[in-house]
C-alpha cells in the first residue's frame, strides 16, 4: 500500500499567492490547481498557526527495535559468537531493548546474517538459500 506523496513547495507557493491577491474564491483556485477546497483551508490554518508551508516529515510504520549503535553491538557480538540462539540474544540486550524473537530475527537480518546449521553466517550474495 502506497502512501500519497505531499504537495511540491512551489505548488503551495502559487496556491497561496492565488489566494492572497483574490484571484478568486477557494473553489475556483482548488480547480485551477487541481486541489481540494479543504487542502487550501488545511494550509492557510497551517500558515497562520505555524508560519510554515513545509509538509510534514513522514512518521508512519513501526521503529526498528534496534538502534543504529545496537545493531553494530549485535554485529560484533555475532561475530564473537555466531552460535547464539535468538532467546540468548534477546536475554544479552535485556533492559535495553524490548523485543520479539521476531525482531531480533529481522536485526540479524538486515546486518547480512543469515541462520545456517547452527550458527549464524554473513549472507554470501552470490549463493542460493
Amino acid at each position: 500500500m502506497g502512501y500519497m506523496k505531499a504537495y511540491p513547495i512551489e505548488l503551495r507557493k502559487r496556491v497561496l499567492d492565488a489566494v492572497d491577491s483574490g484571484v478568486g474564491t477557494q473553489k475556483r483556485i482548488a480547480e485551477i490547481f487541481e486541489v481540494s477546497v479543504i487542502w487550501i483551508q488545511k494550509l492557510l490554518h497551517k500558515r497562520r498557526q505555524t508560519g510554515s508551508i513545509e509538509p510534514l516529515p513522514r512518521t508512519q510504520g513501526r521503529k526498528p527495535a534496534f538502534n543504529q549503535t545496537q545493531l553494530q553491538e549485535l554485529d560484533t557480538l555475532l561475530e564473537q559468537r555466531c552460535d547464539m540462539t535468538l532467546t540468548e540474544i534477546q536475554q544479552h540486550f535485556k533492559g535495553r531493548v524490548s523485543c520479539s524473537h521476531q525482531a531480533v530475527a529481522n536485526a540479524i537480518s538486515r546486518l547480512g546474517w543469515c541462520y545456517k546449521k547452527n550458527r549464524y553466517m554473513r549472507l554470501n550474495k552470490a549463493e542460493k538459500m
